[in-house]
């Protein structure tokens, strides 16, 4: 994590900081939009590291409503229970069309703005509704990283500054 802050802040990033060892990095730009700025660390990492890595950017506003718009009661869940899959692209409810929610039974899936929200009471482990939300039919063409609701919750926090 040490070396891809380095990296990050020899792009011109200021306040560099990432969370954990979990990939997941926090920094202030001076400028671009968040495809620009994804494209440019991806190419960067590529370059420094020598391998492939998809990467998408959110800002502040975007991470916050994530947590402010969760559709599940996040305050009585562990953290271990509610994920959220981020999209790098908006998705549509037929992109799930082939999924019955009722066959995941007490699993539950809700969309959000380029956000999938998943309610696992067994974990992202054990959970076959994850499985099926990860298909390529439902990730084809966008990429997809889910994070569990600490990680989320900490990303928000994170950014407030």
């Amino acid at each position: 994590m040490a070396e891809l802050r380095t990296l990050m802040e020899g792009l011109g990033h200021q306040a560099v900081r990432t969370h954990l060892q979990s990939g997941q990095a926090v920094f202030t730009a001076a400028s671009g939009d968040e495809e620009s700025l994804a494209d440019g660390l991806a190419a960067a990492i590529e370059r420094h590291f020598g391998f492939a890595v998809d990467v998408i950017v959110r800002d502040h506003a975007y991470l916050s409503a994530v947590v402010e718009r969760c559709p599940f009661p996040a305050a009585e869940l562990e953290s271990k229970q509610l994920h959220v899959t981020y999209f790098s692209a908006p998705v549509t409810p037929d992109r799930f069309a082939g999924i019955d929610q009722q066959d995941h039974l007490p699993e539950e899936f809700r969309l959000g703005d380029r956000a999938l929200y998943l309610y696992a009471p067994e974990g992202l482990g054990r959970s076959k509704l994850a499985e099926r939300l990860s298909k390529p039919r439902v990730t084809k063409g966008v990429i997809a990283t889910t994070r569990n609701w600490n990680t989320v919750r900490k990303l928000a926090e994170l950014t407030e500054d």
